[in-house]
């Protein structure tokens, strides 16, 4: 789990609130209580990279290891925004019989469905950024044109 910045962190309570919703998630789909772990060491880091995420290299260690039976997340994007960090986990995932979750379904990167759907949410991640990047771009230029 993560939230993009501190401002975001002290700002927005529901979010993490969805997101610790993932623990009952994890519950009502089978996970005994004692090995479900809420990874929270990333808050207040961007998904834009993996960079300084210690909390997301620390699950996909853990992923390769193999110890862990599905991955859940409030949304792909509390994973990561991008298609070089998401392709691996995807990888990953499929090789160490993992499945993924999210509050939409289960899904397994091993199969081609899985994949695909996987493979979607995170082109749509990827857009969505950009489209977030350009909004906040076109925002500035045109206050700077003001003179504002």
């Amino acid at each position: 789990m993560r939230q993009s910045t501190a401002h975001h962190v002290l700002s927005t309570i529901e979010s993490p609130q969805l997101q610790h919703a993932m623990r009952e998630h994890a519950r009502h789909l089978g996970g005994p209580e004692e090995r479900i772990e809420v990874v929270e060491t990333d808050l207040g880091r961007s998904a834009q990279s993996t960079a300084g995420r210690d909390g997301s290299k620390a699950l996909l260690a853990d992923v390769a290891l193999g110890p862990v039976g599905i991955v859940l997340s409030y949304e792909r994007t509390r994973l990561s925004r991008n298609g070089t960090d998401w392709y691996p986990v995807l990888d990953l995932c499929a090789s160490n019989q993992c499945l993924m979750a999210d509050r939409d379904g289960v899904y397994d990167a091993a199969t081609p469905n899985g994949r695909l759907l996987l493979g979607m949410k995170g082109i749509v991640s990827e857009v969505e950024l950009h489209t977030l990047r350009g909004r906040l771009i076109a925002g500035v230029q045109q206050k700077a044109q003001r003179g504002a």
